[in-house]
């Protein structure tokens, strides 16, 4: 892939999504979410780039995967009014079909044109399947960790917002209640990743997103969660009890550690 590539794909995405908004200013502040997001993912994906020394192709790219990664995310809201895949589709599998019926990646070599497709696919599975090569392998990593440093921003502003200013997809319909689930603190405690379906609320929905640093794949990924202060700014969106800070105290000293700052783990 060379750079013009890159820049007639960033061309074509930035018409793909002004085609979506519309009179309808609930629409238009979702669909302006996620064009930010993929603007911000992209400039991740850079950093992640720089410190693993990638070579020029390979940083074009892991560029055009983040550009893409959530490409399916505009039309899955046009049909369906949400960001829910359990409850439409899968909005990566949306995304490879859109790049295809578009033919957005017919100029480059089938080799890039297959591992973005693959990267796409797999950036929101709960695991990476075993199977995947080693070269698909490291850009499935860097996309995951490049989309939830993003994540983490987004919603940590979101739930800053008045209510009547947020956009009204991000929160995925879960009710904003004082309550939330013993089960997502257990998670927490063993260091392991909530699935969605278990969730009841949107202070679950937060400890889901906490859990996610237990995916992290890099060394900068882990610092720049610390230097970005999410778990801080997650964190006071929640409940304050001993429970919380206990499992908040286990995040903390994970991301330390896998950091390179932590002296012990935890």
């Amino acid at each position: 892939m060379e750079r013009i590539d890159l820049e007639r794909m960033k061309e074509w995405f930035s018409g793909y999504c002004r085609s979506f908004y519309t009179d309808s200013l609930e629409d238009n502040r979702n669909f302006a979410l996620k064009e930010k997001h993929t603007s911000l993912v992209c400039a991740n994906m850079n950093i992640l780039a720089d410190s693993l020394t990638l070579h020029d192709n390979e940083r074009l790219t892991a560029e055009a995967i983040a550009l893409f990664h959530d490409v399916g995310r505009f039309e899955q809201y046009r049909r369906y009014s949400t960001f829910r895949d359990d409850i439409s589709l899968n909005h990566a599998t949306l995304g490879v079909r859109v790049l295809a019926e578009e033919r957005v990646l017919e100029n480059i070599a089938e080799e890039e044109r297959q591992t973005i497709f693959r990267a796409v696919s797999f950036h929101n599975v709960f695991r990476i399947p075993a199977a995947i090569k080693e070269r698909d392998l490291l850009y499935i990593r860097m996309i995951r960790d490049a989309d939830k440093l993003d994540i983490w921003r987004l919603f940590a502003e979101f739930y800053g917002l008045p209510e009547a200013e947020r956009a009204s997809a991000a929160g995925l319909g879960f009710p904003d209640l004082p309550e939330y689930s013993r089960d997502l603190l257990q998670r927490l405690k063993h260091r392991e990743m909530a699935h969605l379906s278990t969730l009841k609320t949107l202070n679950d929905f937060k400890l889901l997103q906490l859990s996610w640093v237990f995916d992290l794949n890099f060394p900068a990924s882990f610092r720049l969660v610390l230097e970005r202060g999410y778990i801080d700014r997650l964190a006071a969106a929640l409940p304050t009890d001993g429970e919380v800070e206990n499992a908040l105290r286990i995040v903390r000293d994970f991301v330390e550690y896998n950091s390179g700052r932590g002296e012990k783990y935890p």
